[in-house]
């Protein structure tokens, strides 16, 4: 039984849209229904953990706009 993989700073250091390009890579693959059957957990892990980096950095992001629209609105506690 394989061990759990964990983020490693390769994958960390994905960018969004690296992420989502393999996403939609995985989702061609299943949809076209070239993947192996006994690929298809592996692939669909790999699509969890992509998904968990891509929204991760969504939420980061998130924080970051919402700090810089609220300096701009109020620059006075910047």
């Amino acid at each position: 039984m394989s061990e759990p993989q964990t983020n490693t700073s390769q994958e960390v250091s994905l960018s969004f849209r690296e992420a989502m390009d393999e996403l939609e890579g995985i989702l061609e693959r299943i949809e076209g229904e070239e993947i192996d059957i006994d690929r298809l957990a592996e692939e669909l892990r790999r699509a969890a953990q992509l998904l968990d980096l891509c929204r991760g950095k969504i939420r980061k992001a998130e924080v970051e706009v919402t700090q810089i629209v609220q300096s701009l609105e109020d620059p006075e506690t910047v």
